[in-house]
């Protein structure tokens, strides 16, 4: 049977244009692993990003790389196209190496049952289809500000949750910390409860939702 063609990891811009935008600098350079949440998708080969008028240095300086390297910057005036594309992580190259064989691994077994071609992440800009996405950004935020000593562990409790549950993390976590500036609330209680708890110690769902809120 032929396997559907998408673009980068399950992307189909003919079904829905919402999707996350992978830029991985090439091996050896200094700059971090961006993460973008599109809703659109622009006609021809050139993709754009978009800057908010308030951020921190650290954000302005990735930004400003992702535009001069991979995709031109939107207008940071024109609020309609800011709201099509969000910045949600600026993750350290080391950290993102650690965890893209297995980003790599669950998107392709989940692709392959669904009939699709299979992706990689090299540099460049990979786009990832939104609730493939949406899966990575609980695992990306869980790490962003952990120390490296604990990855495994989250990596290991990541794989422990359902398709379902990651998605659930996901929303309640975007809701409010979905932004790459945003550091606290459910994003530190998504972190701990990742690195810290062992899903496998959890009775059931509300042991571990029960963990997040005491950390949020």
């Amino acid at each position: 049977m032929k396997r559907k063609k998408t673009i980068g990891f399950g992307f189909d811009p003919e079904e829905a244009q919402q999707h996350f935008m992978v830029i991985v600098p090439k091996a050896g350079n200094k700059q971090s692993v961006s993460v973008y949440e599109r809703f659109v998708w622009d006609e021809g080969d050139v993709q754009y990003t978009a800057l908010p008028l308030t951020v921190s240095k650290a954000y302005m300086e990735q930004a400003a790389y992702d535009a001069h390297c991979v995709m031109p910057m939107v207008p940071v005036n024109d609020e309609e196209e800011k709201e099509k594309i969000r910045h949600k992580i600026i993750l350290p190259y080391k950290k993102w190496r650690a965890v893209k064989p297995v980003l790599e691994r669950e998107f392709n077994r989940t692709l392959k049952a669904e009939g699709k071609l299979t992706g990689r992440f090299k540099s460049g800009h990979i786009p990832v289809e939104r609730l493939l996405g949406k899966e990575m950004m609980v695992l990306l935020w869980a790490i962003e500000d952990c120390d490296s000593s604990v990855i495994d562990k989250a990596v290991q409790n990541w794989c422990g949750l359902s398709r379902e549950e990651r998605w659930w993390l996901f929303t309640m976590t975007n809701a409010s910390t979905g932004e790459a500036d945003d550091k606290l609330g459910w994003r530190s209680a998504l972190r701990y409860a990742l690195t810290e708890n062992p899903v496998e110690e959890m009775v059931c769902q509300g042991d571990f939702l029960e963990s997040l809120a005491q950390h949020r």
